[in-house]
């Protein structure tokens, strides 16, 4: 826990000195002042996390001297202390800036609770300024990860966290949820920033395939194997390997993948070499591993082995606070792809946006700003750009479950097509691109009677 530099405002001495014993033996350091105009000059002069501020005082009262402190400082912390029964008065300082307010007499064991709280936030806020810094001189950029919520905060800040280990990490969350991006965060913040990220999507390859891509074969180890062949584990030597759709992995392959984590070294599929590779495992899933693990399908060592730090990312319905900045983001950027000029989006089209509960999360958002960015006729992004127009509108809102399927469904129809049309109709990469197992395209693709 952080310790806070505090400054205690009150003008009653008794109080004022039990405040300031209490939290010098939580190991705060604490300065005094017994007036608004005193506190003023304090805070010009010397360096504070928190102001423990009375509101009633002889002078400038509380909420006087939190609104010069917040146009001297705006990132002072400072908490208010009003008379029992004023909660106005608190509402009135929360509104001008105040982080928080107790009410007197002071129960300290709650001060205490509001003062670590403010210790949390500022490690956090540091955290986030020194990754921000890392960011710039790795040249990561907005493209990547876009958002505002506090729990994509929080992650971002894990992510600043553990890049600089080798710890294997497992990423989970639905399809969509922006899990690649933060494998690569992780990479691109890690000492392993310069060497390759190879991505490998296991979902899309049958077993056979799957052995060679990630440990290479020897020439005539199988039927086409007419040379050898350097397998990703190799390619990646020195940097990182990400591994997608990871519950899709067949007992063999499980194997031979945790062999790896416990020795670090592997065979080609056909040789009898053993091979070395310094190379850092990231793994994600959509996929209920621990379920898995019950069921016999997943070896339990080899789970506990991936879950080293475990990374959750929520849904897009989860945090819809990213919504806003998402669509500002990708509109300005698809504007600028299509040479299209998009000035904004209209408060209607973006109330709807922000209400819909993406079952497709952040990929499915994209597609649809996409779509209305090509489509536009005006400067200004509308409902009728949106797609499937007022099927989209009720869905979004109150229209019953049949029209809400039947939305979904068509937009997850148009998906699958725009995916297979920019992998060529191969239908290997149309599922990577989707985020979904081959097996699981080539059923959705039988169910909207899409011809294989």
């Amino acid at each position: 826990m952080k310790k806070l530099s505090i400054l205690i405002v009150e003008d009653g001495q008794i109080q004022r000195e039990m405040l300031r014993d209490f939290l010098r033996k939580e190991g705060h350091t604490v300065a005094e002042a017994e007036t608004g105009e005193r506190a003023l000059a304090e805070v010009r002069s010397s360096y504070f996390d928190l102001l423990l501020m009375d509101y009633k005082m002889p002078g400038m009262n509380g909420l006087q001297v939190l609104q010069e402190v917040k146009k001297f400082n705006p990132e002072l912390d400072v908490i208010m202390m009003t008379a029992y029964g004023t909660i106005e008065t608190a509402v009135e300082a929360m509104k001008a800036g105040a982080v928080d307010y107790v009410t007197k007499p002071i129960d300290l064991d709650e001060l205490l609770i509001h003062v670590n709280r403010i210790s949390e936030r500022r490690i956090l806020l540091r955290e986030n300024e020194l990754m921000r810094r890392r960011l710039q001189e790795t040249g990561v950029t907005a493209d990547q990860i876009v958002y505002r919520s506090p729990r994509m905060e929080a992650l971002v800040n894990l992510a600043g966290r553990i890049a600089p280990s080798r710890a294997t990490v497992l990423v989970r969350g639905e399809s969509g949820t922006g899990k690649e991006l933060f494998a690569r965060l992780i990479h691109n913040l890690s000492p392993r920033a310069a060497r390759p990220l190879i991505a490998v999507n296991c979902g899309a390859l049958p077993e056979t395939l799957l052995e060679s891509e990630l440990f290479g074969h020897e020439k005539g180890s199988f039927t086409g194997a007419t040379a050898r062949r350097i397998g990703r584990f190799e390619e990646a030597d020195g940097g990182t390997l990400f591994l997608d759709e990871i519950g899709e992995l067949t007992p063999a392959v499980q194997i031979k993948l945790l062999r790896f984590l416990q020795e670090r070294e592997f065979q080609r599929v056909g040789g009898n070499q053993v091979l070395h590779s310094d190379v850092r495992i990231i793994v994600a899933t959509n996929r209920d591993l621990e379920a898995r693990v019950k069921e016999g399908a997943f070896r339990e060592d080899l789970f506990y082995r991936l879950n080293v730090v475990d990374m959750y990312i929520p849904p897009l319905k989860e945090r819809k606070e990213d919504i806003p900045a998402l669509i500002d983001h990708f509109l300005k950027k698809f504007a600028a792809e299509n040479a299209k000029d998009i000035e904004g989006i209209s408060q209607e089209a973006r109330d709807q946006l922000i209400k819909y509960d993406y079952p497709g999360n952040v990929r499915e958002l994209i597609n649809i700003l996409e779509r209305a960015v090509v489509i536009a006729r005006d400067s200004i992004i509308t409902v009728a750009d949106l797609p499937f127009g007022d099927r989209f509108a009720g869905a979004s809102e109150t229209a019953g479950e049949g029209r809400l399927k039947d939305s979904i469904e068509e937009l997850e129809r148009q998906m699958i097509l725009k995916a297979l049309e920019e992998a060529d109709h191969h239908q290997t990469r149309a599922a990577g691109i989707l985020g979904i197992s081959e097996r699981m395209l080539r059923y959705k693709m039988k169910k909207y009677g899409l011809k294989q």
